[in-house]
């Protein structure tokens, strides 16, 4: 995969200021604001910044925490995990690996009926849904 390397200008030029906040500054939109939350449209999820396939929609569950969720990313090396120790807290960052956009966070071990028991939090504003149909 080809990494795209963009200055934090032309991120600025290309990102509203919201997508630029959260994508590049690591910042989390308000629960229950995202357009993708309740969205049940098959397709594939890409990253917002530099359009690399990130999830699929048939890992997206119903995890009512207010953001989208998924059970894992479409290939494992589409995103990049970091531990986060910010805010006082110890979370596992997930981050596109083409362009290193924060996306939100991955937590394991919390009780849901998925596959892998990982619950991938991620913003909507870090996202493109491809509906399968277009």
């Amino acid at each position: 995969m080809e990494k795209v390397v963009k200055s934090e200008s032309e991120w600025r030029v290309q990102l509203s200021p919201e997508e630029f906040r959260v994508l590049r500054q690591a910042g989390t939109e308000p629960a229950y604001t995202g357009e993708y939350v309740d969205t049940k449209t098959e397709g594939v999820y890409s990253c917002r910044a530099c359009g690399a396939e990130l999830f699929r929609s048939g890992t997206k569950f119903e995890s009512h925490c207010g953001w989208p969720s998924f059970f894992e990313p479409s290939e494992s090396d589409a995103v990049v995990l970091i531990e986060d120790h910010s805010l006082g807290m110890s979370r596992v960052e997930v981050r596109c690996a083409r362009c290193d956009s924060h996306l939100g966070h991955v937590f394991h071990g919390e009780g849901y009926a998925t596959p892998t028991d990982d619950r991938y939090c991620i913003n909507s504003v870090s996202l493109r849904l491809v509906p399968a149909d277009s």
